[in-house]
């Protein structure tokens, strides 16, 4: 089970889905399933998400998400580019409005000057735009995929706050009036 602040901000993201018709899908790493499970513990999330893919792996990046294993090879699986690669291998899988991915180190391991502990790639795509941020989280693991999570939760909010509403039909609107 989730709680606090997870579990809020799940709230939250149900509400601006459903009012805005959008639908959501993850592929997250660091988080280990984290994000899906803050998601599915709202009840009625099944009307916008859509599904996750818990990519831990290479493999699982690259056979699950379509991430070029050159860019791989290139970047490192802790990436911006691997995490661009994720969330449009994620939104292209699930055919979601949008879909986050999250790749990071949450550490005590695994570092190194270049990547250290905490680093983390947080990405969106939709339609129009694919966003990625940076972070350098300073926790142990634990927090470190905590804080993680909250910054997919967050951007998801943002990105599902912007979208367009569809129109609401009124009441009698194209009806004829005739007589009997």
């Amino acid at each position: 089970m989730v709680g606090g602040e997870l579990s809020e901000r799940a709230r939250r993201l149900q509400v601006a889905c459903l009012a805005s018709g959008t639908t959501v899908a993850l592929a997250e790493s660091c988080t280990g399933g984290m994000v899906a499970t803050a998601l599915t513990e709202v009840t009625g999330s099944s009307g916008y998400f859509q599904g996750a893919v818990v990519s831990y792996s290479d493999a699982a990046k690259r056979d699950l998400l379509a991430v070029d294993p050159a860019v791989l090879d290139a970047h490192g699986a802790v990436s911006a580019q691997v995490a661009r690669a994720m969330a449009i291998g994620a939104r292209d899988r699930f055919r979601t409005t949008i879909a986050a991915a999250v790749t990071g180190i949450a550490g005590p391991d695994g570092g190194s000057d270049a990547k250290p502990v905490g680093l983390t790639y947080v990405a969106i795509a939709d339609v129009d735009a694919i966003d990625v941020r940076r972070m350098v989280w300073a926790g142990d693991r634990t927090a470190n995929r905590l804080d993680s999570a909250l910054a997919v939760l967050d951007l998801l909010i943002e990105r599902a706050e912007a979208v367009d509403r569809p129109p609401r039909a009124t009441a009698g609107a194209g009806a004829t009036s005739g007589g009997a």
